[in-house]
């Protein structure tokens, strides 16, 4: 599904030269290298405070702790997604609102959001799922009616964009009030191991997600809140600030590699190729068709008869996993999830396909529906 080892040989020598001056250091946790990534990705990203940490769900996490939250205080979030957004919610007492999702772009249902507000309301965790920005229009005008804060889980959308009607460019993660990303290997912005980051515009929630992050203390030994320990080391950080450079091409080859399959199943009817939004550009972190007609499992079956993967991004949704059970939720109350669920596939998406890989691929599954 990713090919981490071809992409690693292409900047091999600026790799192996960032991890050799790490370890010659000898500084590994809290360094200088991680003080410069941070920098970098601000800069990126247009926003002042970015705050690295040991992955995405813990900068999910951190960001609640710094909200002042109660045990019982409401955090609306979609049904289709990781199980990170609302793995989190729970173990912090909170209570998890599922919304349904969108059925051409996948993220939270904009026009849902205001049937399931209340006055115990406090967050809205919008997803960007695959690549693209949710409806970040209309969530962030119900948010502020409501003095509801953002929480964007960009974690697969960095260097995504999203136009707002003043005709300016936002990166996705930096338009609500804070931002979470992760840098899984498979990310579009990828380290060689966990990572993850909070973004934010206020000085001082910035400043208390930093604490919290840190044990709760900015002093040594000395703890305002109740904290955690997350912290990116300096070698993955290394690593990051090399890929940053790079990151604008590979979100581009990951769109060329999104037309060539767009172009190869347009004519076919049972396939639907992804979504891309007017307000959003897309990144494809993943590329996920919609399979009609009950084919998609034996669509599965067929490429990996032909050596190529594929991964089923989301197999059942939330409302309907056992760890959720106790929310209440039923079969039918998300009725688009559960049919997103039954049709998705995902096909290989990276920057390192060529033409060549990607002909095969899609006769692979062009010779499938001539069946």
């Amino acid at each position: 599904m990713v090919d981490l080892n071809n992409q690693y040989l292409k900047i091999k020598d600026e790799i192996d030269s960032a991890i050799q001056n790490v370890i010659d250091s000898a500084a590994f946790v809290k360094s200088p290298v991680v003080n410069k990534f941070e920098s970098d990705l601000s800069a990126y990203l247009g926003a002042p405070h970015v705050i690295s940490c040991g992955n995405g769900t813990d900068a999910l996490q951190i960001s609640l702790m710094a909200l002042d939250l109660n045990p019982g205080d409401e955090i609306i979030t979609p049904v289709f997604t990781f199980i990170s957004t609302v793995e989190v919610i729970c173990l912090l007492g909170l209570k998890p609102v599922l919304t349904d999702v969108d059925p051409l772009t996948f993220n939270i249902d904009a026009d849902a959001l205001q049937s399931v507000i209340t006055d115990k309301t406090k967050a809205i965790i919008p997803v960007h799922l695959f690549g693209q920005c949710a409806d970040m229009h209309k969530i962030t005008k119900i948010a502020s009616a409501g003095n509801i804060r953002i929480i964007e889980d960009a974690a697969q959308a960095m260097g995504c964009e999203f136009y707002t009607k003043s005709n300016e460019t936002l990166k996705a993660g930096t338009i609500g009030h804070i931002g979470c990303t992760s840098f899984f290997p498979s990310k579009n912005l990828a380290c060689f191991g966990d990572g993850g980051a909070v973004i934010s515009k206020n000085d001082e929630l910035a400043k208390k997600i930093r604490t919290i992050a840190n044990h709760g203390m900015q002093v040594k030994y000395y703890y305002d809140y109740i904290g955690v320990n997350s912290r990116l080391d300096a070698i993955q950080a290394a690593i990051l600030s090399v890929k940053l450079k790079y990151l604008d091409n590979y979100n581009l080859a990951r769109r060329k590699a999104a037309e060539f399959y767009d172009n190869a199943f347009m004519n076919i009817p049972d396939i639907t190729v992804p979504f891309q939004s007017v307000y959003s550009n897309h990144i494809f972190h993943q590329y996920t068709l919609r399979i009609k007609n009950n084919k998609r499992n034996d669509l599965k079956t067929h490429l990996h008869s032909k050596g190529i993967p594929s991964i089923i991004y989301y197999p059942v949704p939330l409302h309907l996993q056992k760890a959720f059970a106790f929310l209440g939720y039923e079969r039918g109350d998300f009725p688009v999830s559960e049919e997103i669920c039954e049709t998705v596939i995902s096909l290989p998406m990276h920057t390192e396909l060529d033409e060549e890989q990607q002909g095969y691929i899609s006769r692979s599954v062009i010779d499938f529906f001539k069946k």
